[in-house]
């Protein structure tokens, strides 16, 4: 799977930010030519993408973009200008309000036209799928299983809440209606999203923080959102980069431990021992694979 702590959102429509995305430092970064791109921008940014797909150094990372929805007269012409242009250099695209998952059957189809026509190896360019509506999050097993192009799960909690009319004043971060709720307003849908991506070894992504100043507010809301299980999360400005990065790194005490508890693991195999104790706490095969999650993700 691909490392994703850091996936850094860039308007397509904006060159001089654009050329700057790959030195960030982020694990990942997109092109987005739905939110960050005026309607009346959409052709010029499909241009700005398949130029930087083309011409920019991406670092060892997949070029990437994000369309346009489904329900937009925009999203056909996303991929296909786009994939057609960029060739060989495109790896993913990022699909925003996934409803069902005939919306990803829809692209998969076009994707393997494209892909012939174009001359491209079948089925190389991957998708990432955001869930972001009440509808989207019912289907979520089905859209979840449904092409294997598809690498990840992301959580768009600002189209989210609007779906389910929840009232929001901060984007990825607590306000007022948090602190009226005995409990994070959020935990069912991102434990959801977690637990269907797992359930199809796809990567889980977190959605943003807006207010770009608030280090605090994104600071605890990476450690919620890795807390629960998430891969990464989204950065809308370089300036977030460094902290989620660290976040979703492992410290150097869940090395230690990992460490501690794989060579109790192999110490304890090679003597024929079945019972395995790490600092006098008992360690059973669940942590076992825990403790090397934690290496493979190191």
């Amino acid at each position: 799977m691909r490392v994703s702590r850091s996936v850094l959102a860039v308007p397509a429509s904006k060159w001089k930010m654009i050329e700057r995305g790959p030195s960030s430092g982020a694990d990942l970064v997109f092109l987005d030519l739905e939110d960050a791109t005026a309607p009346n921008e959409k052709d010029a940014a499909r241009e700005n993408v398949i130029r930087a797909i083309r011409e920019l150094d991406w670092q060892d990372r997949p070029a990437f973009y994000r369309t346009n929805s489904l329900d937009t007269p925009y999203w056909y012409r996303d991929i296909i200008e786009v994939v057609e242009e960029a060739g060989e250099g495109l790896g993913l695209i990022l699909v925003p309000k996934v409803e069902r998952p005939e919306d990803l059957h829809t692209l998969d189809i076009l994707l393997a036209s494209v892909e012939e026509n174009a001359g491209l190896e079948p089925g190389k360019i991957k998708l990432e799928a955001q869930i972001e509506t009440a509808r989207g999050l019912t289907n979520i097993d089905a859209i979840a299983n449904s092409t294997n192009r598809l690498e990840a799960l992301v959580f768009g909690p600002g189209d989210y809440a609007a779906s389910v009319r929840m009232p929001q004043t901060s984007i990825g971060t607590m306000d007022e209606w948090d602190e009226a709720y005995p409990g994070h307003r959020f935990h069912y849908v991102m434990h959801r999203i977690v637990i269907a991506a797992r359930a199809n070894d796809l990567r889980a992504i977190d959605g943003p923080v807006a207010d770009y100043r608030d280090e605090e507010g994104l600071r605890k809301s990476c450690l919620v959102a890795r807390s629960l299980g998430f891969d990464g999360k989204w950065c809308i400005h370089p300036g977030q980069v460094e902290a989620v990065n660290e976040v979703f790194s492992p410290t150097e005490k869940e090395l230690e431990w990992a460490r501690k508890v794989v060579s109790a693991y192999e110490e304890a195999n090679a003597a024929g021992s079945g019972s395995i104790s790490v600092d006098g706490q008992m360690v059973d095969a669940a942590s076992i694979k825990m403790a090397r999650n934690t290496l493979d993700l190191a």
